[in-house]
Formats: C-alpha cells, structure tokens, sequence
C-alpha cells in the first residue's frame, strides 16, 4: 500500500471512528444537547479536526443515517437476487428492516427520532439522490411487483409504501419502547402484522 492509499485509509478510519463516537452521543445526550465540543472530546481530538470532515451536527446525523440506509439497501438487494416471488420479496425485506432495527434500538432512535427535518421539505427529499430514497424507492418498486404478479389489488405503489413504512414504524417503535407491559415475541408480532397487511391488499 503506497503513501496516497495509506492516508486515505487513515481518513476512513478517522471519519468511522467520529461518526460512530457521534452514534454514541446522539444516544447518550439526545439532538438538543449535543455538541461538536462534547464530541471532540469524546474522542480526544479538537473540534477543528472534526470539522474538515463534517460541517455540523446535521451533517454528522445524515451521514449516520444514509450508512444505515446503505446497509439496508445492500440487503434487499441480495434479497431480490433469490428468485422468490415479489410478495415473499417484500415480507423479506420488511423482515429485514424490522430485525435491523430491533438489533440496533440506539442507532433507530437517533436516526428516526432526532432530527425530522434532516432530508429537508418532502420536494427536497425527493429531488435528491440519497440511501433513503433509493430505500423508499425499493419499497415503491417491489410493491409494483406484487400488483403486477397479481398478488395486491391494484393501488397507488408511492401510497401503500408510505402505509405499509408508518405501520412497521409503530411496530418497532412500540417493541423498542414499551417497558412496561408483557410484550409478545417480536418475530411473531412482525409475522402476524405482515400477514394483516398483505392479507388485506389482495385482489
């Protein structure tokens, strides 16, 4: 490895570690109370280093979020490669998402619950070339899928992805956060949902 590839590895690294020590405080301190002082010190450089990679707090939480949108995508990509039927595929991937989520509870909060606005207004997000749409975009193209292979009634793709990612978000969101009542197993809480939705889309 020459000097140029060496260095650039040691940026790499560098941004991994202060994206993952700003995981931690968004966590710990929540979007209000976070500071690139308290991440700096965190780990124990200035904030000026920080700042040649990252421009603010925002920055830091949208990178965080497209990393994991990235990983996700990875997945449902190699899900569509198994030759399964677009409805499988979909409960696949929406399998996928809920067992990613319910892995990571401290990486879902920071990324759903800090910032609302951090992709900016719905034209913004929609204009822009992010992990997150290409997800949501997956989500819209999958369900097509399905209408077209007859599985669902024919629909609105763009709406039943939008139903079918605010349903899954109270699932996870209830499983993660409810203390204080007997919860049933996750897994079936998510078969038993997903059977529900598909179960009412049919033709």
């Amino acid at each position: 490895m020459g000097v140029k590839e060496r260095r650039q590895k040691h940026k790499e690294e560098f941004k991994a570690e202060i994206l993952a020590a700003a995981l931690t405080l968004f966590a710990r301190e929540g979007y209000a109370n976070f500071s690139m002082r308290k991440l700096a010190a965190s780990i124990d450089h200035s904030p000026t280093a920080i700042y040649l990679y990252f421009r603010d707090k925002d920055d830091l939480l949208f990178h965080i979020c497209e990393n994991l949108y990235a990983s996700l995508n990875q997945h449902y990509a190699e899900i569509r490669k198994q030759g399964i039927s677009p409805e499988q595929t979909l409960r696949e991937i929406m399998l996928c998402y809920i067992r990613d989520s319910l892995a990571n509870p401290e990486l879902y909060k920071v990324v759903f619950f800090s910032n609302p606005q951090l992709y900016g207004k719905p034209e913004e997000f929609a204009s822009r070339d992010t992990m997150a749409l290409r997800s949501w975009r997956i989500v819209c193209e999958v369900i097509d899928d399905c209408i077209t292979d007859g599985a669902f009634r024919s629909a609105d793709s763009a709406t039943l992805s939008i139903v079918l990612w605010s349903a899954t978000h109270g699932l996870i969101s209830s499983i993660i956060f409810t203390k204080d009542f007997p919860m049933p197993d996750p897994e079936v809480m998510a078969e038993i949902f997903l059977d529900a939705f598909f179960r009412g889309l049919r033709p």
